[in-house]
């Protein structure tokens, strides 16, 4: 089969591989549709290490093409989603509620990382019954595959920000994870969203997405103007949806005491990330720092997709780019380079 992979550190390329073997409990899954994330360029500049000849890749949906002996719920011709995450649900981290970090901290996070991830013609999937999730009839390949990563992730950082029905939030960048950021805050009820983002496209994305108020760091000083938007107070929850030191310390400054700082970055760069001493209240002020890796399995991917059902949001407006596979390395250099205004690249096979 063909795929795409990260030969080595810096350099990409098409590949012919074998198609994956399943074990009893796994599945085999044809995939139809996939997009590339901003991680997946992290990978390949070395953000886990050296890799190669490793098939890229971690948000995908597809048909099922096989399965192993032992799985029960799922058939091939089945159309499903597979979450960018998928753990192993016997592991003591999954048992102890943290199926993400199952087997090791990011443990779950097994596609292109410890494993060939999802850009080829056919990918694998461990546990299916447990990560597989059955795509309903009114939801397009092109709307679910969102449910795999984006909405999963951004939603997570809504969720682990302990938002106050009413409440105030400040997400710090509005990128694909962002903007989902924004989208849960409103839907669990968010009185007041603040998007931080300078991009015009993304700005009218984000206030399409339910953001109330756009502070463009490169116009103003975010701390002042967060402020000002809060009475002084600073907001119930901020979320950092860039992974970048500086839009972690602007989260503590803007956050209030007793609030929570919510993080869904990726930092792939130096060995500590500061937090500002004195906006920390030197350590006293109660503002709690939650992280998460984005949740996977297949109970999540059913929330999700049920979300899109009831029409509560449309993710597909996030597309601004679509390839075919055989254009890959074109598709790539569009989304690592962050050319033509790009927010997510939709790749068809």
């Amino acid at each position: 089969m063909k795929a795409f992979v990260m030969k080595e550190i810096g350099r990409v390329g098409f590949l012919e591989k074998p198609v994956p073997e399943l074990g009893p409990g796994d599945a085999l899954v044809r995939t139809t549709r996939a997009l590339i994330c901003t991680s997946d360029t992290h990978t390949v500049k070395g953000g886990i290490g050296p890799r190669q000849d490793l098939t890229l890749g971690h948000e995908a949906v597809g048909v099922v093409e096989a399965v192993g002996d032992l799985v029960r719920d799922f058939r091939p011709g089945d159309r499903v989603l597979v979450g960018a995450i998928t753990p192993d649900w016997g592991d003591p981290a999954s048992q102890n509620g943290f199926p993400s970090q199952s087997g090791a901290p990011l443990g779950g996070f097994k596609f292109a990382n410890l494993k060939d991830g999802v850009f080829a013609e056919y990918f694998h999937v461990n546990e299916a019954d447990a990560n597989l999730a059955r795509i309903p009839d009114g939801i397009s390949d092109e709307a679910a595959v969102y449910c795999a990563d984006m909405l999963s992730t951004g939603f997570m950082g809504a969720e682990n920000g302990n938002i106050p029905m009413g409440g105030t939030v400040a997400v710090l960048a509005q990128g694909p994870v962002g903007l989902m950021v924004t989208a849960g805050a409103r839907l669990l009820g968010a009185g007041l969203v603040i998007g931080i983002e300078s991009v015009p496209g993304r700005q009218k994305l984000a206030r399409m997405y339910g953001a109330d108020e756009i502070v463009d760091f490169t116009k103003e000083d975010v701390v002042e103007r967060v402020l000002e938007l809060t009475d002084g107070q600073g907001v119930d929850t901020a979320v950092e949806a860039l992974g970048a030191e500086t839009t972690f310390q602007t989260c503590v400054k803007v956050t209030k005491p007793g609030g929570t700082i919510s993080n869904t970055g990726y930092f792939g760069e130096g060995e500590f990330v500061g937090i500002p001493r004195v906006e920390w209240g030197v350590g006293m002020a109660d503002k709690t720092i939650t992280t998460g890796l984005c949740p996977g399995g297949r109970l999540r991917m059913e929330r999700l997709l049920r979300i899109l059902a009831a029409k509560r949001l449309d993710p597909t407006r996030m597309t601004t780019h679509e390839f075919r596979f055989d254009e890959m390395e074109r598709a790539f250099e569009v989304a690592d380079k962050k050319l033509e205004d790009v927010v997510k690249v939709l790749i068809a096979f």
